[in-house]
């Protein structure tokens, strides 16, 4: 499964790494044109990325998949409330 996601903050990136070291299978970060492609488990790697624009998150794990939708629901919620 491929998601969009934009990344406003190194925590943001430091969350995203976390859940992908826990991961059952592998996940990869992308630019949006998929020309470079990093390990999330990688934090360093991750750092070769310019998160000015939204980022491809790839990833055949249901566990990411479902906590990147919990993660996006959040943030919605929050922001209808503000």
């Amino acid at each position: 499964m491929v998601f969009d996601l934009k990344i406003d903050s190194i925590s943001e990136l430091a969350d995203l790494q976390q859940l992908a070291v826990h991961a059952d299978k592998p996940v990869y970060i992308a630019n949006a044109e998929d020309t470079v492609r990093v390990d999330a488990r990688s934090f360093l790697g991750l750092f070769a990325l310019d998160y000015s624009k939204p980022m491809k998150v790839i990833t055949d794990s249901l566990y990411v998949v479902r906590m990147l939708e919990i993660q996006r629901r959040a943030q919605e919620a929050a922001m209808s409330r503000a």
